[in-house]
């Protein structure tokens, strides 16, 4: 059978693989919530499976594992560069309160309460 010129076709295995894989991590996260995990280890799972499972989704059922690195780059550094800033902002954020806290007392945080 020929195929046409610039059509890939990928093995079915391997989205198989994939399906079964994210199965896995779903069962990951809700594990977390069966074992009532607390605190930062709780939420670092968390965001680690959903960060693989986005991962998985968008490297192969949207294909970018097999496009050029150019496109992989323009969809992927965006969000990537906001993820960044916004971390930047959480810092600050945390230094303007404990700032706060330091200048004005434990009454700065009847103010503005940290959550």
């Amino acid at each position: 059978m020929a195929q046409s010129e610039g059509h890939q076709q990928h093995p079915l295995g391997i989205y198989f693989w994939v399906w079964g894989l994210l199965f896995v991590l779903s069962g990951f996260s809700y594990g977390v919530d069966y074992f009532q995990l607390e605190g930062m280890l709780r939420w670092s799972l968390i965001l680690l499976f959903m960060f693989l499972k986005a991962g998985f989704i968008v490297a192969v059922f949207m294909h970018m594992a097999w496009e050029r690195l150019a496109l992989i780059y323009a969809i992927l550094v965006p969000p990537l560069c906001l993820t960044v800033f916004i971390g930047l902002m959480a810092i600050e954020g945390d230094y303007t309160f404990l700032a706060r806290l330091a200048a004005f007392g434990p009454a700065a945080e009847i103010i503005a309460p940290h959550q």
